[in-house]
């Protein structure tokens, strides 16, 4: 068993070190959804846009169990570290990509430390502080996700219409660099030594499940959909069963015969669904459909960046007077009246779709503080890892499942106009592309796109409707258990 050293650990520099980690996350969230209309234009290949974001997300969904895993098994602190590493090779690599095929293999590898990332800094807040030190760092930690949430879309698009989209994967690199010098040097763990068997082969099995599942639910490869179904639940089948039988589980079956974390994977599974598509497409609706500039675009997600936090925070101080339960139904009662309300106003009302993305991260910080600590509350130190880390997978999957089946639907309205130009629809994306397509041109890809994305905006409002069903059966999970602590609301996650 592995344990925080509070004697040794300097807890300020620590809390330093996991906001700058944060910051790295929310200027992901955001840089990248304002810069992608334009790396499209630039590279081509608009049938692949859906796969930047999901290359980032399956990777961080496989990689998310394994880490919240490891870190159980080894401490945090190295997880952490690795993962910020690997993060910032991929975003190095990621600003180098001269294809689009490129580009989605660096953020694989970038999506594999965000797998790290996201969990090991909730934990740590977890194991260093006691209760009654944990809601100054809410608001201290949504403060800051708040602050680079904010200026991500702003810096985005400055760099992206100035300099290059590539400075948009740039800007990781001297975050990770300090982020990773004040936690090796800041944070100290004793590691009790043990020999253990990392579920080496459930972790072969949940990535080619996961791998299976995106391609069967993806829209790219139609003639091979039915194989990819097939193998995706041959996977899902053998993966339960080296499961239920090693020694050292990867997911731990038994965690999900616990209601509270059964339901939270399942609102989380759906909601952010309904998350990462409004992060990767509503910024392409307004460059793609509107005319907007790359500022426009990352603007228009921004509010949902900012309710987010603040919302968390609330929901943290809440937490103690209503419970989880009245906060998840809240929370999610905003996010479904805001998924609904979104293909209604998206074409209608200019200042509609601000406020859509600021009524769904109001719902989102109130649920998500909520669930979060619920997971964690009902579990010990042993197991406060892959429970978190758990917890995020299955949101992780929603979102790549949702953004693979929404690009598919995209792919396939733009297909429907046979006569236009070879990889049209990119050079749409960009001032010069255009220009040299000519108004026509460019006002029937609008077209197409607005009419995908019609769709897509319906889908994501079912997402909502449904995760706000599934709230009403949360169960009522006590303030306080003798297996834990509660442990402090989060931040957004990368996608």
């Amino acid at each position: 068993m592995s344990v925080p050293d509070e004697r040794r650990t300097h807890r300020g520099l620590t809390v330093a070190g996991l906001v700058l980690a944060l910051a790295m996350a929310a200027l992901e969230a955001t840089v990248v959804a304002t810069a992608m209309p334009t790396v499209t234009g630039d590279l081509g290949g608009i049938e692949y846009y859906a796969w930047v974001t999901n290359a980032y997300l399956i990777t961080s969904a496989i990689s998310v169990p394994i880490f919240g895993k490891l870190a159980d098994l080894h401490g945090r602190k190295p997880v952490l570290l690795a993962g910020i590493a690997i993060f910032l090779l991929g975003s190095a690599a990621s600003g180098a990509a001269q294809s689009m095929p490129a580009l989605i293999a660096f953020r694989a590898i970038q999506g594999l430390g965000a797998g790290a990332m996201q969990p090991m800094p909730i934990t740590i807040i977890g194991d260093i502080f006691g209760i009654e030190e944990r809601s100054r760092l809410q608001g201290l930690f949504g403060a800051a996700w708040g602050f680079f949430g904010l200026v991500g879309p702003i810096i985005g698009g400055v760099i992206v219409q100035n300099v290059s989209w590539r400075w948009v994967f740039y800007m990781n690199l001297p975050f990770g660099v300090a982020a990773a010098a004040l936690i090796t040097t800041a944070l100290h763990e004793r590691v009790e030594r043990k020999k253990r068997k990392l579920d080496l082969a459930g972790a072969f099995l949940l990535a080619s499940f996961v791998t299976a599942l995106l391609l069967a639910s993806s829209g790219v490869h139609d003639e091979s959909r039915w194989a990819f179904v097939l193998a995706t639940v041959l996977l899902l089948g053998a993966f339960l069963f080296v499961e239920s039988r090693a020694e050292e589980p990867l997911l731990p079956l038994g965690l999900f015969t616990r209601r509270v974390i059964a339901f939270s994977s399942a609102i989380g599974a759906v909601i952010g669904g309904a998350m990462v598509a409004i992060l990767t497409y509503v910024p392409l609706f307004i460059q793609g459909v509107r005319g907007g500039t790359p500022t426009e675009a990352g603007s228009s997600i921004t509010p949902m960046l900012v309710t987010w936090p603040i919302a968390s925070t609330l929901g943290g101080r809440l937490i103690p007077r209503v419970g989880f339960r009245a906060l998840v139904r809240l929370g999610m009662g905003c996010t479904g009246v805001a998924a609904v309300a979104l293909p209604l106003v998206a074409d209608r009302m200019p200042l509609g779709l601000r406020v859509v993305t600021a009524l769904f991260g109001i719902g989102m910080g109130l649920a998500n503080t909520a669930l979060i600590i619920g997971v964690q509350t009902s579990v010990g130190w042993e197991q406060r890892g892959i429970a978190t880390a758990s917890s995020m997978f299955f949101r992780t999957i929603g979102g790549a499942v949702a953004v693979g089946v929404m690009g598919g639907v995209i792919v396939t309205a733009l297909e429907k106009d046979a006569s236009l130009p070879k990889d049209a629809a990119s050079r749409a994306l960009s001032r010069e592309g255009m220009n040299a397509l000519g108004p026509d041109v460019v006002q029937r890809i609008a077209g197409l796109l607005d009419a995908g994305l019609g769709t897509v905006f319906w889908m994501i409002a079912v997402l909502g409707v449904l995760a706000f069903i599934g709230a009403l059966f949360f169960p009522n999970v006590p303030l306080e258990t003798k297996a834990a602590k509660p442990a402090p609301a989060p931040a957004p996650p990368a996608h």
